[in-house]
This record gives C-alpha cells, sequence and structure tokens, in this order.
C-alpha cells in the first residue's frame, strides 16, 4: 500500500512544481512560500482535527518533537530556495536538481542512520544523479 500514497506523493509534487512556477511569477519567492505554508499549515490542521488525530500531540517525546520541529525548519528551508528556483529558473530543470534530494537522502541513511548501502540503492543514486545531469546541463 505503501507505494500508492508514494506515487500520490510525486502527482502532488509534480503538481506542486508546475502550479508554484506558475503563481511565483511576479510575487516575492519568499511571500510566495508563506503563501504556500499556510495554506498546508491550514490544509494539514483541517485533516487532524477531522480525524482525531491531535490527541496524540500530547505523547510526544521531546526526542520526537525536537526532531520533528528540526525536520519543519529544514522543509521551510528547503522551500524557500525552491521557490526561489521556480522563479528564477526553468521547472525542466529546478525540478530534477531538487530531486537529488533522493541521491542525498540515501547517502545520510547510511552515514546518520545507519542504514545498509545496498549495491541496488547505489545504483540507483548514480543514475538519479547521471540524470540530473543529463536533464539539466548542455
Amino acid at each position: 500500500m505503501w507505494w500508492i500514497y508514494a506515487l500520490l506523493s510525486a502527482l502532488f509534487a509534480s503538481l506542486t512544481a508546475i502550479f508554484a512556477k506558475l503563481g511565483v511569477a511576479n510575487i516575492n519567492s519568499n511571500l510566495a512560500t508563506g503563501i504556500r505554508t499556510a495554506v498546508v499549515f491550514v490544509t494539514i490542521s483541517i485533516i487532524i482535527l477531522i480525524r482525531g488525530d491531535a490527541k496524540g500531540i500530547g505523547t510526544l517525546s521531546r526526542h520526537e518533537l525536537t526532531f520533528l520541529v528540526l525536520s519543519g525548519f529544514a522543509t521551510g528551508l528547503s522551500w524557500l530556495f525552491y521557490f526561489k528556483a521556480l522563479q528564477i529558473g526553468d521547472v525542466s530543470k529546478v525540478a530534477p536538481v531538487d530531486k537529488l534530494s533522493l541521491a542525498l537522502t540515501i547517502l545520510l541513511a547510511v552515514l546518520v542512520l545507519g542504514e545498509t548501502l545496498t549495491l541496488k540503492s547505489m545504483v540507483g543514486a548514480i543514475l538519479i544523479i547521471a540524470g540530473t545531469i543529463v536533464l539539466t546541463f548542455k
């Protein structure tokens, strides 16, 4: 079932890039990111309230909360840089470079989380990097 969610994530991520490029054309990229963030916050808050998931907030440990906050900061910075890149670059070039995060995530998962680097993961990361180079540079 996870792969259905992952495919939906990929679909909506691609729509995010297209919609963002159209929306950021004539405004400050930081303001655009702020508007997007507000919409995400409201949308997720409504889902949490409807599903009754808010009750879980009291069970968060300091460790979990710390890393969720750090993840939020990383997300915010990623979005700010992504919107600026979209504002001044072509989506067809910005999106592949942004997806280098996949290769970086594989590396960081090995270094930080102690996950095993398999031959398949290594080849996949190399192909992602090669694909990014092919799509981005002349």
